[in-house]
């Protein structure tokens, strides 16, 4: 695809946080244009506040009404609401957790029939945007079930190191109940097809980390890794996934 064509879509976060910040210190950088054209939506009153809040006169973005107006190149704002909400800049407020859900919803209307080509979530504060429509621990399992994914991987990624989790976001005291062989096995599966297709690794190599400290020490710290862990990767290995471990989390990295 030619330079800057890719349509990225980007929520605003909760408008009390770090969110629009980040968005417009980002796209202060010219490379970005050469990216992608980004879609970020928010209430105009709303962006116009922060951008006199972080004295960032030279961002510069152009107000359309729906995404059937993107203009390539440029840095669009769709107004997802009208009214004049003003940020209040720390304060988890009830107000902040709905417009972070209606910018959310409306990327996701966008991205659902093609008007978008990817999605870009800024923070959202996980207690006060719960409510009817929203009762998730995070964006992870909102996104799996409003695009109907049979499942879903969070990864951290760096330009050195793809990391990927499989318990996702729970209590520690639930994770041993939440893991098992299946699903490692399942995770470790979309992973290498993840590696594949979205980062061109034509022969991704994984190291799987135990869950005790000192991956279980053969047993004498948990049983996880000998019962759970291991016959996960021996399952993937007997598949021709290059997979080993598991290592000791602390100590691999």
């Amino acid at each position: 695809m030619e330079e800057g064509l890719i349509k990225i879509g980007i929520t605003c976060g909760d408008t009390n946080g770090i969110g629009l910040e980040v968005i417009i210190k980002s796209l202060l950088d010219n490379r970005m244009h050469q990216l992608c054209t980004p879609v970020i939506y928010c209430g105009s009153k709303m962006i116009s506040a922060h951008r006199k809040l972080l004295n960032q006169s030279d961002f510069n973005y152009t107000h359309i009404k729906s995404s059937q107006d993107i203009i390539l190149r440029k840095i669009n704002v769709i107004s997802v609401w009208e009214e004049d909400h003003q940020p209040e800049m720390g304060k988890p407020t009830s107000i902040a957790g709905q417009l972070a859900f209606k910018s959310l919803e409306e990327a996701c209307k966008d991205m659902q029939v093609g008007k978008l080509d990817a999605m870009v979530t800024a923070p959202i504060n996980k207690q006060n945007i719960q409510g009817s429509e929203f009762k998730f621990p995070g964006h992870t399992e909102y996104l799996t079930q409003r695009f109907g994914a049979r499942d879903s991987l969070m990864l951290l990624v760096s330009e050195q190191m793809r990391v990927a989790v499989v318990s996702g976001h729970v209590s520690v005291k639930q994770i041993t109940t939440d893991i098992s062989t299946e699903k490692i096995y399942k995770k470790i599966k979309l992973f290498i097809e993840t590696l594949k297709r979205d980062f061109d690794i034509r022969k991704p190599k994984l190291a799987v980390l135990g869950l005790n400290p000192h991956a279980g020490d053969q047993g004498l710290l948990g049983a996880e890794e000998k019962e759970i862990i291991v016959p996960a990767i021996k399952r993937a290995a007997d598949e021709g996934m290059v997979v080993y471990g598991p290592y000791a989390a602390d100590g691999f990295f």
